[in-house]
């Protein structure tokens, strides 16, 4: 069986003289979170219209679960759910009614399986409410629970936050993750950089319709050969630091000292210290968030 749950080879689609997507190649492998990030008009949206089949590629190809999504699209896509921007929802009917009606359109659906994704989604106790007085998290929530009623091996979600305050926000996060230790696989395109961070095992970065950057979360955020240490004076070994080729860009943040190493590994900058008996009390290596290097990466690309 293969691990590729999601993949798209050389994928393009174009609008007139205007090329959305631009020979596309990512793989989604089974079990993982994986963030799908770019900014606004960069390609996201129409990229996961391509891979539900809404919308036909103007080249490449779409495959799920190792078959080629054009032709074997009948088998296929029962095993995808999804949810692309806002859920359609109707405001007059409760949160179960609606489920009911999503049920009806696959054929319908046993009770007991509604029990399960309200339960999932955190929605059991407001199910008979009109969905007209859920707030905007619940709402998200339910359209992620109509995404669920056909126990999907894969999942994708086209901005599951938006429009979600604080409160919300964590709500969705803690839902994404509890899918994701149930053991299906997540597809996320989302600018809630901060919560991609902690959510996603792997993200792709895309902007004007072409990859930039595929790489896992952790890799992305380390800012490889930067160190962070604690001084009870930190001028000493500021000013050593600052006189090697090296060390030229060495700094002090908050009474941290920040600098590079002769190496790029932290055990060589506390040796280099340390011949000058310059004990750092603690040293951590640099990290970077992932809005950071997000907008590092597409301003490069612009």
């Amino acid at each position: 069986m293969t691990d590729s749950v999601l993949s798209t080879h050389s994928l393009s689609k174009s609008y007139g003289t205007r090329q959305a997507v631009k020979n596309l190649d990512l793989e989604v492998v089974r079990g993982e979170v994986f963030g799908f990030l770019g900014p606004n008009g960069a390609g996201k949206t129409t990229t996961i219209r391509m891979a539900l089949g809404l919308i036909r590629p103007t080249g490449g190809r779409v495959e799920v679960f190792g078959q080629d999504l054009e032709h074997h699209r009948a088998d296929l896509l029962p095993r995808v759910g999804a949810l692309v921007e806002e859920p359609a929802l109707y405001g007059y009917l409760s949160g179960r009614d609606n489920l009911k009606a999503y049920g009806l359109m696959l054929g319908g659906l046993p009770p007991e399986r509604i029990d399960e994704v309200l339960e999932v989604v955190g929605l059991r106790d407001r199910q008979k409410d009109r969905v007209r007085s859920y707030s905007t998290g619940m709402k998200q929530r339910l359209g992620v629970a109509s995404a669920l009623l056909n126990d999907p091996d894969l999942l994708i979600l086209d901005e599951p936050g938006n429009g979600l305050d604080p409160a919300g926000i964590v709500e969705m996060r803690d839902l994404l993750r509890r899918l994701a230790a149930s053991g299906k696989t997540v597809f996320v395109s989302s600018h809630v950089l901060g919560e991609v961070q902690q959510i996603c095992d792997r993200v792709a970065i895309i902007n004007v319709g072409e990859l930039i950057q595929v790489a896992p979360v952790a890799e992305l955020i380390r800012n490889h050969g930067e160190f962070v240490l604690k001084f009870p004076d930190p001028n000493p070994p500021l000013e050593l630091v600052r006189g090697q080729h090296w060390g030229r860009s060495a700094r002090l943040e908050d009474g941290l000292l920040v600098a590079a190493s002769p190496s790029g590994r932290g055990r060589d900058l506390v040796h280099f210290l340390a011949q000058a008996d310059l004990w750092p009390e603690t040293i951590d290596e640099r990290q970077q968030n992932l809005e950071e290097v997000f907008l590092r990466l597409t301003r490069a690309a612009s």
